[in-house]
């Protein structure tokens, strides 16, 4: 039976889980009469820790066998997934559960347009900036306080105009972020999120090919299959023109287009920050 893409995403979370962690972590005596060949704990181990057989969990690592829902409560208990990877693994089993016989070959869907009342939204926003993420963390929209803040969007090609991209193969995006590691490791995880509604979407493979050739360190960290859920956050930015800041951003989805999401970036009213922001946005280029 051909595996399923959410189920093999689902196996290869559970081996790089099973992979960082040791017998003594999980109470399990260390054999040392025989040689470990794998790092971290063998599937036989995973297997007796979830009280299921070896064959039952080879196979729902080999992406060939979705896990009853109590299975998963074990195996999310026994290989320590936190709450993120937890959301994540149903995820991945609900969408191969609705995927069932309709399973067609993966298709290349058109780039959406941000939904009308986003562009209304941001064209309402003002000094706040503001932009609309689509599938795959695609920019789609922004406002000119955005432009001000991150960088020129419209000078980017649009069929490069995706934030994870941007984090790590444009200079201008490093230089902003002082703390640069932690978003572009965060970008990762997001983006691996996202990826579980479809892991076998062609836009998404071409994109992580690319930055995986392009960039040691977003390969190393893709390949940790680490993954989180954000929906608000603080970052620090640097800007020649005001100097640092320190914005708090939230994310919201929107009920009518649940692929897209606006992001906003504010600071406390009456503080340093508040008053570069506003600097910062005031001298916003008009937007194209």
């Amino acid at each position: 039976m051909a595996a399923s893409p959410h189920l093999r995403e689902l196996g290869e979370l559970l081996k790089h889980r099973r992979g960082e962690l040791t017998p003594a972590q999980v109470g399990l005596p260390e054999r040392t009469h025989t040689q470990r060949r794998v790092r971290g704990l063998r599937r036989e181990e995973v297997a007796e820790l979830a009280a299921i057989s070896t064959d039952y969990y080879v196979r729902i690592e080999q992406g060939r066998l979705a896990p009853s829902r109590p299975v998963l409560d074990a195996l999310a208990r026994e290989l320590r997934l936190d709450g993120d990877q937890r959301a994540y693994a149903e995820g991945l089993i609900d969408q191969a559960g609705r995927e069932g016989s309709r399973r067609t070959a993966p298709r290349q869907r058109a780039r959406p347009t941000v939904h009308p009342h986003l562009a209304r939204l941001l064209g309402q926003l003002g000094g706040t900036p503001a932009l609309v993420f689509g599938p795959r963390l695609d920019i789609l929209a922004w406002n000119p306080a955005a432009a001000a803040l991150l960088c020129d969007f419209a000078a980017v090609p649009e069929a490069e105009r995706n934030y994870v991209r941007m984090v790590f193969l444009d200079p201008v995006m490093r230089e902003i972020y002082p703390e640069w590691e932690d978003v572009a490791r965060t970008c990762v995880e997001v983006l691996r999120m996202e990826a579980g509604t479809n892991p076998s979407d062609p836009a998404l493979t071409a994109l992580v090919g690319e930055l995986s050739v392009a960039d040691r360190q977003f390969r190393a960290w893709w390949a940790e299959h680490r993954v989180a859920h954000q929906d608000f956050g603080r970052k620090r930015i640097a800007r020649p023109e005001v100097g640092e800041l320190t914005l708090d951003w939230d994310s919201f989805r929107y009920a009518g287009a649940p692929e897209q999401q606006l992001v906003l970036w504010s600071a406390e009213p009456g503080t340093v920050d508040a008053e570069r922001l506003a600097r910062l946005a005031g001298g916003a280029p008009p937007e194209r």
